[in-house]
């Protein structure tokens, strides 16, 4: 899987329909909760291209993660772990280098994409699951504890052949999840219930089916906050901090501006029934013809 860069890869849905779809999704209790993340905690990322971007983009959902526990008085320390192209076998390989001997308090763990995108080369589901198995016993074991979460994806069509098979994947995963106890942030419902709110709508969480434009990372950070147990009012506070992030979202390679500008810039670009996108080229193009028609002296 190549990692892409993801702000130039940001969906037509802007913020408000993410934040529509996220309010479908099952509200948290209204009694006060307790993280599951404490203070000083350091917080392993294992994963694959998805997650080597949730890292290096200013928007990349383990940004966002760690920003949102932030804002919320939770200062933690992240140990990026995600390398592109990884599948269950690659993470298991390099689980000791990556995560074992930097003795993280928490590792989240995001595989299966590559395991089943990458089709004859990827990894069939039995292999699979002794891996992911063996990943989080060794973790447990030293210690570590352990979040799942559900592989994204694969294409934004639920029945591409990809993301049927992609099911048992999952399927697999909710079940380990109860059965060594570990909290799970089901991305992969998330994703399709955001979907079906966005009926007709291309790329509305990724760039290119499968890597995160900036709302797939808000969904995804969100999740993982979540199942880390912070209140819905919590995740609020941390939207309302990503939304002013600087240079969140590159429009056609120019300066970046952060998710509520583009917010504000889609609700025009509705009322002129065209594209923030096409609105920039356009204004692009007047201040160019307008230099060339009067040049400075």
């Amino acid at each position: 899987m190549r990692h892409t860069r993801l702000q130039n890869g940001l969906a037509r849905p802007a913020l408000g329909l993410l934040l529509a779809a996220l309010a479908a999704f099952p509200a948290a209790p209204l009694q006060a909760q307790t993280p599951l993340v404490k203070n000083g905690d350091s917080i392993a990322f294992l994963g694959d291209s998805i997650t080597q971007g949730g890292w290096h983009s200013p928007v990349g959902y383990v940004r966002l993660v760690m920003s949102g526990l932030e804002c919320n008085g939770l200062h933690a320390t992240a140990i990026p772990a995600g390398i592109s192209g990884h599948k269950s076998n690659d993470m298991l390989a390099r689980l000791r280098k990556d995560v074992l001997d930097k003795n993280p308090v928490w590792m989240t763990l995001s595989c299966g994409v590559n395991d089943v995108w990458h089709g004859a080369n990827g990894v069939p589901l039995p292999q699979y699951k002794a891996n992911i198995t063996a990943i989080i016993d060794r973790a447990q074991a030293s210690g570590i504890k352990i979040m799942i979460l559900t592989a994204t994806v694969i294409t934004e069509q639920e029945d591409n052949p990809n993301n049927r098979t992609l099911v048992a994947y999952n399927e697999f995963l909710r079940e380990l999840a109860k059965e060594k106890k570990c909290p799970l942030a089901d991305l992969n419902a998330d994703m399709w219930a955001g979907l079906k709110a966005a009926p007709g709508q291309k790329n509305v969480f990724t760039g290119d089916g499968v890597h995160m434009n900036a709302h797939g990372n808000c969904l995804m950070a969100a999740g993982v906050l979540r199942a880390f147990g912070l209140s819905e009012e919590q995740i609020g506070k941390a939207r309302e901090a990503w939304a002013v992030i600087p240079n969140a979202v590159s429009l056609n390679g120019q300066k970046g501006i952060t998710l509520r500008e583009y917010e504000q810039l889609r609700v025009t670009a509705r009322q002129r029934e065209t594209t923030v996108e096409e609105m920039a080229n356009a204004a692009f193009s007047s201040a160019v013809s307008n230099l060339l028609a009067n040049p400075p002296r």
